[in-house]
């Protein structure tokens, strides 16, 4: 309101517009008054100041995706000292604010006659290694020239993006490649479980085989539910609010969604804050457990 009654006070002056405006003559005197003489401001001001710079520098390193909570992490991580209190006032102040999650559509496409293995997880999504458990599924992007699908594989114990791939079909090809990437970025591990839903692309005779011949053991949910695969769901939830409607883009086709996933799969992996592991980013928390991961890898 004071750069308003700036740009306006030639031509209406000070007074009339403060009877119009919620805000009283002596407000805006003594803002002018502080921009002016800087050493006047309280130790409160000052502050306030200091943290609002470093929120939002955080705040848009992140492309604007972290609410306080992540804000406020990122900052006690960096040595920042402030109240959770004092960033949430700051954020709602500036109006900075993160992103929300929706529901978004069901892409499970089953068969009750498909043969299937059994349910390994049982809804128990923790692993205490890397490469113990993996989960994976798919979600969808309107585009202008028809859908377009994105497939992850998630190692459950960093929630590290291990194998991912943006396909303009819905097919086995689609969820193989993803397969296959994670299987290479993480050296073939062995006796890995791989979690999935009763969709038929990953119940299919090559899938299911190439798990096979890599020594990845399949397990597959009971009852076809986004429960029986939550944290993949949880993933697909924030690839949708973190990239696809966030950036609020009219999506051309592959080419544009897929450029936009490697920059995001490349932050969720080595930047993004993740409060079920601690605040840190996925490879910060396997880099922190160097035996762990040694004691997974397979010598020939």
């Amino acid at each position: 309101m004071v750069d308003f009654i700036d740009d306006h006070k030639n031509n209406y002056g000070i007074e009339p517009i403060c009877r119009v405006l919620p805000i009283a003559p002596s407000t805006y005197y003594r803002a002018q008054d502080l921009s002016a003489n800087p050493h006047k401001r309280s130790q409160r001001q000052w502050h306030d100041d200091f943290y609002i710079s470093e929120i939002r520098r955080i705040w848009l390193d992140s492309k604007c995706r972290y609410g306080v909570r992540k804000v406020w992490q990122q900052m006690q991580a960096e040595g920042i000292k402030v109240a959770r209190c004092t960033v949430e006032r700051l954020m709602r102040h500036y109006g900075l604010q993160g992103v929300w999650r929706g529901k978004g559509k069901i892409t499970t496409n089953s068969r009750n006659d498909q043969q299937r293995a059994g349910d390994l997880v049982n809804r128990n999504f923790s692993a205490h290694r890397p490469n113990q458990l993996w989960v994976a599924d798919f979600t969808y992007i309107k585009t202008t020239s028809g859908c377009v699908y994105s497939a992850f594989i998630i190692d459950v114990f960093a929630r590290v993006i291990v194998g991912w791939k943006v396909s303009n079909r819905m097919n086995t090809d689609m969820v193989m490649a993803a397969l296959n990437q994670a299987i290479a970025d993480r050296n073939h591990p062995k006796d890995v479980i791989h979690h999935s839903d009763r969709g038929v692309q990953y119940l299919s005779i090559r899938y299911t085989s190439r798990m096979k011949d890599s020594g990845v053991i399949a397990s597959v949910g009971t009852t076809g539910d986004s429960y029986d695969n939550a944290l993949a769901e949880t993933v697909n939830g924030l690839y949708n609010s973190e990239v696809i409607h966030y950036l609020k883009e009219s999506w051309n086709g592959i080419k544009d969604v897929e450029l936009a996933t490697l920059e995001w799969v490349d932050w969720f992996n080595k930047t993004r804050l993740h409060s079920t592991i601690g605040y840190v980013s996925p490879f910060e928390f396997e880099k922190r457990r160097p035996s762990q991961i040694l004691c997974n890898c397979h010598l020939d």
